[in-house]
């Protein structure tokens, strides 16, 4: 994630030296054109954050899944059996 961050803020630094060449006599204009550069870039780096975070919270979910899913079988197959002798007990009608 780093390196996607450093890469936005390098696109941002090259995108407002490009705003400087459309406006090299217009400091307000710069300033501004500068401004929306960064809330854009502001915007991609929260969304590469997001994704990211997205991204390492199913990792996270895939994990503790894969770890549980024996324990839920082994669960089961107990279940499953109690349930098999209980039958057994009761009286049929």
């Amino acid at each position: 994630m780093k390196a996607s961050l450093l890469f936005l803020l390098a696109c941002t630094a090259v995108l407002a030296v490009g705003a400087r060449a459309d406006a090299p006599e217009e400091p307000k204009a710069l300033v501004q054109k500068v401004q929306e550069l960064a809330q854009i870039a502001t915007a991609m780096a929260k969304d590469v954050y997001s994704r990211a975070r997205d991204s390492e919270a199913m990792r996270q979910a895939r994990q503790w899944l894969s770890d549980n899913a024996e324990l839920v079988k082994q669960r089961l197959v107990r279940l499953r059996e109690e349930l098999a002798e209980l039958l057994k007990k009761t009286p049929a009608a």
